[in-house]
């Protein structure tokens, strides 16, 4: 019975490589094996220019294989290099990486972790596709190559055989989802497991981002904001800030929106899920506390909030960002 073949991953670096992303993808891929013991991928390092490769670091890595590796692939994977991180332009790709690119076989799966998927852009290969990409870079990928469907919330997508992922630890997200889809959970639960990594993160990359509001200066508003900050954890109406402004709740509404560009219901409610997300990151008190505390009268409420702006619950929220170790009060 002839032995069945590796899926072959190929992973394309170029000079200012992130390593932990090429870690990322052989240490996943690379350890993932069959019931019988049998490695399913073999992962390959090529470079549109093979020889020293420069990366991020004080240190450089050896890449012996060039674009032809490619030729041969089942997945080709481009992770990011320090390139990207600069002001980008439409359609701007080296002609090794373009040359390199055009090696890639019909019907190979193709995927790109963080700003590599500006090397898929530039080529292409995004057109039309839903993809993401870190989120500082949402607005640039989205602005340069608006027929991409550029989605800012998710670790990963997957569309049509093109993936992307979002910052450098969201490529294991990625590699975890790929070998799902290959070989099933528990393949990649035992990846994971011996990785230790969670086989699945619940949310998207809004749970990471800071979400810091522009108070403007010397604003008609600012007594209003003032005592809205610091009586959050009070059911605040409209009539309350309107009152501390010395002014209408129409004129309030209408200077609120010029001001901040919400509406003071919207800030109200942005700024007590800032305050939640610090109280869950900085102490151990319930959820429930912690909702009254920022307002939101019950962990009901405020699970209803975090699912619709940070797409995870408090608990969960609390669980990447604070850990287990010195959590003991129920959530």
């Amino acid at each position: 019975m002839r032995e069945e073949k590796a899926h072959r991953v190929v992973v394309l670096v170029r000079p200012g490589l992130l390593p932990m992303e090429l870690g990322i993808v052989h240490r996943l891929f690379g350890t993932a094996s069959g019931a019988d013991g049998r490695r399913l991928y073999a992962v390959v390092t090529c470079a549109p220019v093979p020889g020293e490769i420069a990366t991020d670091t004080d240190f450089t890595i050896n890449v012996p294989c060039g674009p032809e590796a490619l030729g041969g692939a089942d997945t080709v994977i481009v992770p990011a290099a320090v390139e990207d991180y600069t002001p980008q332009k439409r359609g701007q790709l080296a002609a090794p990486v373009r040359a390199a690119l055009a090696r890639i076989p019909d019907g190979a799966r193709l995927a790109s972790i963080c700003t590599g998927s500006f090397v898929l852009a530039a080529a292409g290969l995004l057109a039309g596709r839903r993809a993401t990409t870190h989120w500082k870079s949402c607005e640039e990928l989205r602005t340069l190559y608006p027929e991409i469907d550029v989605d800012p919330d998710v670790l990963y997508t997957d569309d049509r055989g093109v993936l992307t992922s979002a910052g450098v630890a969201a490529g294991i997200d990625l590699c975890l989802h790929m070998i799902r889809s290959d070989h099933g959970a528990e393949v990649a639960n035992t990846v994971a497991r011996d990785t230790v990594v969670p086989p699945h993160r619940d949310g998207g990359q809004a749970q990471y981002i800071e979400q810091p509001i522009r108070e403007p200066v010397d604003a008609s508003t600012a007594a209003a904001r003032t005592y809205a900050l610091r009586h959050l954890e009070r059911p605040l109406v409209l009539e309350d800030l309107a009152r501390e402004a010395s002014m209408s709740v129409r004129t309030l509404s209408r200077k609120f929106r010029q001001e901040t560009g919400m509406t003071p219901i919207q800030w109200l409610a942005h700024q007590r899920l800032q305050h939640a997300r610090r109280l869950l990151e900085q102490t151990d008190e319930p959820v429930d506390r912690v909702a009254a505390r920022a307002g939101f009268g019950t962990g009901t409420a405020m699970r209803q909030h975090f699912r619709e702006a940070l797409g995870v619950s408090p608990r969960a929220y609390r669980h990447t960002f604070r850990g287990t170790a010195r959590r003991h009060a129920p959530s």
